[in-house]
């Protein structure tokens, strides 16, 4: 007869780890490819992208020890503060992204855009799109109605499926007119403005939620 605690599904905790470590995965795996195509292509758009890559990885890891550390304990009355630490960290490694991006897409259009290669930028950004979608799946709809952590890692993952919809119909734009190279900084600065309003909205709750305020954290 099987043990009925063997045949329970894992529990939320634990579905909550496994989830984040795929998407990490997912998006480690991205890494070098975005960089390697923003400096082929020489677009500051795919560079963005790899900078916000690389501070998602960070988010993601810096999440998985934030969780650990909550489910040691989880009806302790601070259980939750290390995820909104976590979520703290996360949106300022995204401003200071956002700033290098917008600084350089700035220098770009001020001193004219250097030509770049549409076809890199169109086969990264869609498969990048393709990446953050299937991370999407992976969470999955009830990642909206968990914590704070877990409803920002699937806005994120959304909002960067959208990103690189956007990079490849510019790159596609600069691939059959061999030109509009300056679609590329003003794209980059466009995803800036998106990741900033998030990192920002992000920022303010973790805050609240470090200063005893009730923020929502927690409500499956």
């Amino acid at each position: 007869m099987t043990d009925e605690k063997d045949a329970q599904p894992p529990t939320p905790r634990w579905s909550q780890r496994r989830r984040i470590l795929i998407v990490l995965c997912l998006n480690a795996a991205l890494i070098v490819g975005l960089v390697v195509a923003g400096v082929v292509a020489n677009s500051v758009s795919v560079l963005a992208a790899a900078g916000d890559t690389i501070a998602d990885c960070v988010g993601l890891v810096l999440g998985l020890i934030a969780i650990r550390l909550r489910d040691r304990d989880p009806d302790h009355p601070h259980a939750n503060r290390p995820i909104a630490i976590v979520a703290l960290i996360n949106a300022v490694f995204l401003l200071i992204v956002t700033a290098t991006v917008v600084a350089e897409a700035v220098a770009r259009l001020l001193e004219g855009s250097p030509p770049v290669e549409g076809l890199p930028v169109v086969i990264v950004a869609v498969i990048t799109m393709v990446v953050m979608l299937v991370g999407a799946v992976v969470l999955g709809r009830s990642a909206a109605d968990e914590d704070l952590h877990m409803r920002s890692v699937l806005i994120d993952a959304l909002a960067d499926a959208a990103s690189a919809a956007a990079i490849a119909v510019a790159g596609a734009v600069i691939l059959v007119t061999n030109g509009f190279y300056w679609l590329d900084p003003v794209l980059a600065l466009a995803v800036s403005a998106l990741i900033a309003i998030a990192a920002v909205q992000l920022l303010v709750k973790a805050i609240a939620a470090l200063r005893g305020k009730d923020v929502d954290f927690d409500d499956d």
